[in-house]
This record gives structure tokens, sequence and C-alpha cells, in this order.
């Protein structure tokens, strides 16, 4: 048995999930196109061949693995403010949480092979406890629609697409950037479009 394995297995730590999180770890640091069976391994200190036992191939480990990246990248956001907060600032803080995870999440799938992100896709979407960034904050926006804080036929799910999809534009440019006032921006032109008046 692998040094590794043993430690994992003694501290009660299941060995798949130690496999998917050290693909995880290396999907951070470097993204998951390139990324070779024997580099995990070698994170996770085993031997190449436990991999082996534990998944079907190397797509549905980096699959796993930049699922793991995507729930590790968000744990260690700031939490969302409860639907109490007033909606301007609330929305903002929707809007900058997207781009942070954007910004940390966008890297790791860079010229990622279509086999991965297949396999990635059919995983189910990891961000917001499965729900998705986008179905997260159209539900935040219709709680607070049927709250009376927003227009009542306003879009909320355009409006949830249009910023989830801009914080989408914004990330995948090289080098990613978010220009200085953009979610503050963003917020305004959605506001003026489903407030009260």
């Amino acid at each position: 048995m692998a040094p590794r394995r043993a430690r994992a297995v003694d501290a009660g730590v299941d060995l798949r999930d130690h496999l998917i999180g050290a693909a995880a770890r290396l999907i951070a640091r470097r993204g998951a196109a390139g990324l070779t069976v024997r580099e995990i391994a070698r994170e996770a200190e085993v031997a190449t061949g436990v991999l082996y036992n534990h998944f079907a191939d190397k797509e549905e480990l980096l699959a796993l693995g930049l699922h793991g990246h995507v729930r590790a990248a968000e744990r260690d956001l700031p939490p969302l403010p409860a639907d109490g907060e007033e909606v301007g600032r609330a929305l903002l803080a929707y809007t900058k949480r997207a781009l942070d995870l954007h910004l940390v999440i966008v890297p790791a799938f860079a010229n990622l092979a279509p086999e991965v992100l297949e396999r990635f896709t059919a995983l189910g979407n990891p961000a917001a406890g499965g729900q998705g960034l986008r179905d997260q904050l159209a539900a935040y926006l219709r709680r607070r629609r049927d709250a009376g804080d927003i227009a009542p036929g306003a879009p909320v799910d355009a409006a949830a697409t249009m910023i989830i999809g801009a914080c989408h534009e914004v990330t995948l440019r090289v080098p990613a950037a978010v220009p200085e006032g953009f979610a503050e921006d963003l917020v305004t032109i959605v506001l003026d479009g489903i407030r009260v008046r």
C-alpha cells in the first residue's frame, strides 16, 4: 500500500475523494489542459495505477477534479447577503461574487479537451450547491419580485442571464481583468430595467 493511501484511509478520508482533491488542487494551480495521471498521482502521493482502480479513465478524474475546483473556489468567497438586504446592494454582492468566481475558475477550462468538458457537463453544475449561478440569481430576483422589491412584470430570468453572461464575457478575455466599476455599472443597468416605478 502506498504511504499516502495508508494515511488517507487511516484518517477516515475516502481514497477516491483524496484523488479528486489532488486533481482539483493541480487544476487550481495550472489548469486541466495537459494534466497527466502521473502528475495527479504524484500530488496524491500514490502509485499511478491506483488512480485506475477508482476512475474509468483520466477524463473522468479531470471532470471530477474540475467540479472540485469550482466548489473549492466558491467556498473561499464571502457569503451572499440575506434576502432582507436592499436589492441594489444585494445584486451588487451577487455580481461581484460571480465575477470573483469566474476569475478563479475560467483559466482552469482553457484548452480543455472536449471529452473532459462533456464529462464535466454531465456531472451537473457544481456552482451554487448544484443550482448554478444563473439559476441562483434568478431565484433570488424572483423572491425579491414576489416581495414587491422589484417590478411585478420584471423579466428576472433575462436579468440573471445578462449578469452571469456579462461575468463570462469579461473573464474570458485575455488577460482576464474586470474593468473598474464594471459590477456597479452592470447592476445599475439591470436595476433601471427592473426597479419598481
